[in-house]
């Protein structure tokens, strides 16, 4: 090789080391992809629950349909009452309200909050409940209502009540219809009283079987309760073997008797039966001994008549005067150990009317579906669902009232009743329990 071909060869390969130099360093093919690692699945919260009635919550929220009434840690648990407290028939309410208040001092608080008592009055009639139910209606604050006094109060107040969403307990409300759903039941209307599908009969029973009547007359004053009323006693007497031989209609307000009574006599009957109230029946005694025909005739009223009312108005006339009403000797122990000493100390007399421990007994069933549903929130506040506040109402069992052992239907019988019939004597109240 010559030296010219060895040089050139020798520059080649140098000039190869410098571009080897040059080029830019080679890259290591990326690893193939690995699928990247499951990830282990999140767990959603579950939705937060209402807390149990009575359960202590940091934050809840109201999904009640009904809403509900939101009581501040300072501020009271607010109860109504709708009661008649004037009129001739304003005993029947006072007695009640009295009731209530008892009720109120006895129970002290709910939930650690203090108890704030309102109240209408009713009137004892439609008009009144109406503008009671308004009035209870507008204001927020209320849980639930004590009443009405008079089943023709309810049936155009209560309506109003249960679209404003509130419980409603009745102590003295005995129409058949106000709890048949279809008729005039309503939601989130209930009553410690006694329907009168279960005083008639034994009002019945009493003039058939302990009187010896076969032929009775009936006067009502329009009102629901008195219509209802001598329509079950008229029935069950019918059933029994007896015969009706009038009914007659008269106005609560009127004070003339006379041609009504006359018209009665000439169907000479044995047995007169008028459940309506104070005013009038207390009229209707005295006169009917003043009507040829009905000297000797036994006269029947029912608890709307149960008042030192009667005894002043109806004056020596009372004597012999029959009432069907509730059993006050079949209430719980309670009632004549405890109940009837504190009225005496607190009203300075003992009950004037029938349905004081009713309405005892409607506030405490109110207290307690309170407690059943309310929500404690940490600053002591309180939620309280108005449809979870009917509902413990209706599953009520087995509570413990003075008028008995008190089971809620579910459209609002809670009453456990015995029904009695009293006699009055003339200067004299309360009337002489006589039968059964």
């Amino acid at each position: 090789m010559n030296k010219n071909l060895l040089a050139l060869l020798s520059l080649l390969v140098i000039a190869s080391f410098v571009l080897a130099a040059c080029a830019p360093a080679a890259t290591e093919a990326p690893p193939a992809e690995e699928a990247p690692a499951e990830e282990a699945p999140v767990e959603e919260e579950p939705a937060e629950e209402a807390p149990a009635g009575g359960e202590t919550s940091g934050d809840y929220e109201c999904t009640d349909p009904l809403g509900c009434v939101e009581v501040g840690p300072d501020d009271p648990v607010h109860v109504a009452y709708a009661l008649v407290l004037s009129t001739a028939d304003e005993t029947l309410g006072i007695d009640s309200r009295n009731g209530i208040e008892i009720a109120v001092e006895d129970k002290g608080q709910i939930l650690g909050h203090d108890i704030k008592l309102s109240g209408e009055d009713d009137q004892c009639s439609a008009e009144g409940g109406q503008a009671a139910a308004a009035k209870i209606s507008a204001d927020p604050s209320i849980v639930g209502v004590i009443g009405t006094s008079c089943s023709s109060a309810a049936r155009v107040g209560v309506p109003l009540l249960s679209q404003a969403g509130l419980l409603i307990v009745s102590p003295s409300n005995t129409g058949v219809d106000l709890t048949i759903e279809g008729e005039n039941w309503h939601p989130g209307y209930g009553r410690t009283a006694h329907s009168d599908a279960l005083q008639g009969p034994p009002a019945a029973q009493f003039a058939y079987d302990v009187k010896g009547a076969r032929k009775a007359a009936t006067i009502h004053d329009g009102s629901l309760y008195a219509d209802q009323l001598q329509a079950e006693f008229a029935k069950a007497f019918v059933e029994m073997g007896g015969e009706i031989v009038a009914t007659e209609v008269v106005d609560p307000e009127q004070t003339d008797f006379n041609s009504v009574l006359t018209s009665i006599a000439t169907s000479e009957p044995d047995f007169i039966y008028y459940p309506i109230f104070i005013k009038a029946g207390s009229l209707i005694t005295r006169q009917a001994q003043e009507t040829a025909g009905l000297e000797e005739v036994t006269l029947m009223g029912a608890d709307g008549m149960f008042s030192p009312d009667v005894t002043e108005g109806a004056g020596d006339a009372v004597e012999g005067l029959f009432i069907s009403s509730p059993d006050l000797t079949a209430f719980g122990d309670a009632y004549a150990a405890e109940f009837v000493p504190k009225y005496v100390e607190k009203f300075g007399s003992e009950p004037f009317s029938i349905f004081h421990a009713h309405a005892y007994d409607a506030f405490m069933l109110i207290a307690a579906a309170v407690e059943a549903s309310a929500v404690q929130l940490e600053d002591g506040s309180l939620v309280i669902p108005r449809q979870a506040l009917r509902d413990a109402f209706y599953a009520t069992k087995d509570h413990q009232g003075l008028t008995g052992n008190l089971t809620c239907t579910e459209f609002g019988d809670c009453a456990d009743p015995v029904i009695a019939v009293y006699e009055y004597h003339a200067g004299e109240f309360p009337p002489e329990k006589v039968w059964p």
